[in-house]
């Protein structure tokens, strides 16, 4: 009878923590939970200890920008410990007495890391954040009757798979966008209370068959990235086994190296000769010039004498443009056609391949919102030095820059900027999708956007624009690129896709808007970048605050508000939550919505040592800040050209 009556109380408290959705994680009561921590000094229920290895274990260091940056990251941390504690417990958040303890466990970890940051007074974090409730959800079973079965099964269908793959990423984080903007959508304070991470947080503990510990999650929901090492081990890895497989082939194998390694060799040398030539400047580098040039039959090639004669000998009354590449000439060429003529300084013919490849860029695409390319001209002159000129066509109204920022001009209308905004839109989305191979133009700005009579917008300046590969997402490149306009990503890991521009739209699409510059001061003198400053107006429910008031011949609160939503989801800090530009022509041409925003979290580490300035101007610290005045911490050495204009 004794046995009997234990096996119906061991069934009742089986069957008791089965929870009424019909998953079978043990999901341990709050009760409990603040029973087992009612102590004087309760301690800290969260497991940091998986976070601290993965920092402690990482090679690369800390990157830290401004103060939305490091908030944004310790907050993403914060929320991968807490996916854990989901999955252990089934509980969202730790007891509330014990939030003080846990606070003190984090601290310790950043302090370690970095000296002098204190989470909570920096960021403006309340205890309340690590135990405070949002909509009513502590439970994974209060989530799941809270979200509708299509929603669920949406964000099993598209988060339960590897995240690494950057099309599964954005399926995931799109599905759990759509969670948050309608069911944790609410008004809260983001330093009390943590509504924005509940699907996230959700995603990483039971959508995924790999929990949070897997790479793809951490990157994709988190935006934190340590894989750095192990990436390393395996390319090490690789190289080792390839050699071991390669000796086991016997003699027969390792002749047919030798004969590949001569090969190889044979062609390298040919290739210096060829190479060699073509900077000696030998013929005005024209040989080899035309030779790289075949497959761009639109783009002709001037002498320096026809250059001089349509400048008048690079007349000063003739300039209209400089900047830290050279100088803009208007000239007129022997057919009476007016062209701008942009001017190299410092070259050299080891630099001819580097200007044949902008060559190739510009004159391999036609569109009306691009700048046409004319012609060429490389050549040795023997009072001017090795030169080297782009003939492109004129574009009379100056640059976007100009018109927002210029002293003497008009402030554009309403209608205009919006023409405008679409036209910029048009021309990225046609380097993205319909040149071929992709072009990234990587340095979109309002001094590279040129205005027609019209207002019709151009994109010029194709110099930092990169091929992606066929097949391929990014380009792990050298940073090149104006402080303000550049994507975390780009900046931080020197990843470069399609998307980066649209972080770079995003942030000249608020600047129309505002009629601040990317760059802007806040109340204290420092400097802050302009998508901050946007995001915390949207954050606070007040974007038409961001609409400059002495825009002419403002347009619908309604239609505005579309286009500042628009330019923050663009700038967003993570890639997979900015649109395509197909999807923003889209959305400025009809009545779709701007998707939700999501929260802007951050990534937590970046190799230092891949960020490099373009155009050099010697290592010095470099310091963003926001309104909490707060002096972050810079790396030495970083630093990104300003836009001059």
């Amino acid at each position: 009878m004794l046995i009997f009556l234990f096996i119906v109380l061991v069934l009742s408290s089986s069957l008791s923590s089965v929870d009424s959705s019909g998953h079978t994680d043990y999901e341990v009561s709050r009760r409990e939970l603040e029973a087992a921590d009612s102590s004087a000094s309760p301690s800290c229920p969260l497991n940091f200890d998986y976070l601290s290895g993965l920092i402690n274990g990482s090679s690369q260091r800390l990157l830290l920008l401004d103060v939305p940056t490091e908030c944004g990251y310790m907050l993403q941390a914060l929320r991968l410990v807490r996916s854990q504690y989901l999955h252990t417990t089934g509980h969202f958040f730790p007891p509330p007495n014990s939030s003080e303890a846990c606070w003190d466990v984090y601290q310790s970890i950043v302090s370690s890391r970095i000296v002098g940051f204190n989470v909570q007074s920096t960021c403006g974090f309340k205890t309340s954040l690590m135990s405070e409730t949002c909509a009513n959800v502590t439970t994974r079973s209060d989530f799941e009757r809270l979200v509708s079965g299509t929603e669920l099964s949406d964000v099993q269908k598209f988060c339960n798979q590897s995240l690494d793959d950057e099309s599964a990423c954005t399926s995931c984080t799109e599905v759990l966008a759509r969670v948050q903007g309608l069911y944790f959508g609410v008004p809260n304070n983001g330093n009390e209370s943590d509504c924005n991470g509940y699907p996230f947080i959700y995603a990483a503990a039971y959508a995924d068959q790999f929990r949070p510990t897997d790479e793809g999650d951490l990157k994709c929901l988190f935006s934190l990235n340590f894989s750095a090492d192990k990436k390393k081990k395996k390319k090490y890895g690789v190289v080792f086994w390839g050699i071991v497989t390669g000796c086991s082939n016997g003699f027969f194998g390792s002749v047919i190296v030798i004969w590949l390694c001569w090969t190889w060799h044979w062609r390298k040398k040919r290739m210096r000769k060829s190479l060699a030539q073509m900077e000696s400047g030998k013929a005005g580098s024209g040989m080899e010039m035309n030779q790289m040039m075949t497959a761009s039959a639109r783009a002709i090639r001037f002498t320096l004498e026809e250059i001089k004669k349509a400048t008048n000998n690079f007349s000063r009354d003739n300039m209209i443009g400089r900047g830290g590449y050279g100088n803009v000439y208007r000239g007129i060429l022997t057919d009476g056609s007016e062209v701008a003529l942009k001017r190299f300084k410092n070259c050299a013919a080891a630099g001819d391949r580097a200007f044949a490849h902008e060559v190739e860029v510009i004159a391999s695409v036609r569109h009306v919102n691009l700048v046409e390319l004319k012609g060429y001209c490389t050549e040795t002159g023997p009072m001017e030095g090795h030169q080297r000129i782009l003939v492109c066509e004129m574009v009379r109204s100056g640059s976007l820059f100009d018109h927002l920022f210029g002293q003497e001009q008009k402030p554009l209308s309403w209608p205009a900027r919006r023409k405008i905004a679409l036209g910029t839109a048009r021309g990225l989305a046609y380097l993205h999708y319909g040149a071929q191979p992709i072009i990234i133009h990587r340095d979109v700005k309002a001094s590279n956007i040129l205005l027609d009579e019209a207002f019709d917008a151009k994109l010029a300046d194709f110099g930092l624009a990169k091929f992606t590969p066929e097949g391929q997402s990014h380009v792990s490149t050298k940073v090149a690129g104006t402080l303000g306009y550049v994507a975390p990503e780009y900046a931080l890991y020197g990843q470069l896709s399609e998307r980066s521009d649209v972080y770079s739209f995003g942030v000249v699409l608020l600047e129309l808007l505002s009629g601040k510059k990317a760059v802007i001061s806040v109340e204290n003198g420092e400097a802050s970048l302009l998508a901050d400053w946007a995001w915390s107006l949207v954050r606070e429910d007040r974007p038409l605050d961001v609409i400059d008031e002495g825009i002419p011949n403002l347009g619908a609160p309604e239609e505005m508000e579309k286009h500042v939503l628009l330019a923050v989801l663009c700038s967003h800090p993570v890639v997979y939550a900015r649109p395509t530009m197909e999807h923003v022509v889209k959305i400025l041409e009809s009545d779709s919505p701007v998707p939700p925003i999501p929260d802007r979290p951050i990534s937590i580490v970046a190799e230092i040592e891949n960020v490099e300035q373009s155009a050099s101007s010697g290592g010095s610290y470099s310091f963003m800040t926001s309104p909490s005045e707060f002096r972050p911490f810079m790396s030495e050495g970083y630093s990104l050209n300003s836009d001059t204009g």
